[in-house]
């Protein structure tokens, strides 16, 4: 076996290595890295929490529930024909793909070209910020019974 031959070898190596890798649902480190700027943006920038995460009577997150809907402890000041009582879960993004969502956070509507309810934001995201969005909701598991 050659000099040549053993690069070329290795090369293959390394590519089924990574190959393998991802086919058993291992994150890349740019899937990592991804996530975990999803996770800045929603804790720290976007503040998804406030309202999409209980708290108990403290006023403190309920962290075994984090990020899986609680009611809304506001209420609207002015009539308005559509407003949401509560927060819906976000954990696992239950009845949305990563793409719906990524459509909702960077136009400002969903799907089917509708507004979210308020007090929802209508988010302008840039594409990577609301990919990364997406993909932490997306790693927090489905609601169990949900």
């Amino acid at each position: 076996m050659n000099l040549k031959h053993t690069g070329i070898t290795a090369a293959a190596l390394a590519l089924v290595t990574v190959s393998a890798s991802v086919a058993a649902g291992e994150p890349s480190s740019r899937s990592k890295s991804t996530v975990a700027r999803g996770k800045y943006l929603v804790e720290q920038v976007a503040m998804c929490i406030d309202c999409h995460s209980p708290r108990n009577e403290r006023g403190e997150f309920i962290r075994e529930r984090w990020l899986q809907g609680a009611p809304l402890d506001f209420k609207n000041t002015v009539p308005m024909p559509k407003w949401a009582e509560a927060a819906p879960p976000l954990a696992g993004i239950p009845g949305w793909t990563e793409a719906q969502l990524v459509t909702l956070l960077t136009t400002g509507k969903d799907q089917k070209g509708e507004l979210p309810d308020p007090p929802m934001p209508q988010y302008r995201m840039t594409r990577d910020d609301a990919t990364a969005v997406a993909a932490y909701l997306a790693s927090l598991g489905k609601l169990a019974g949900k």
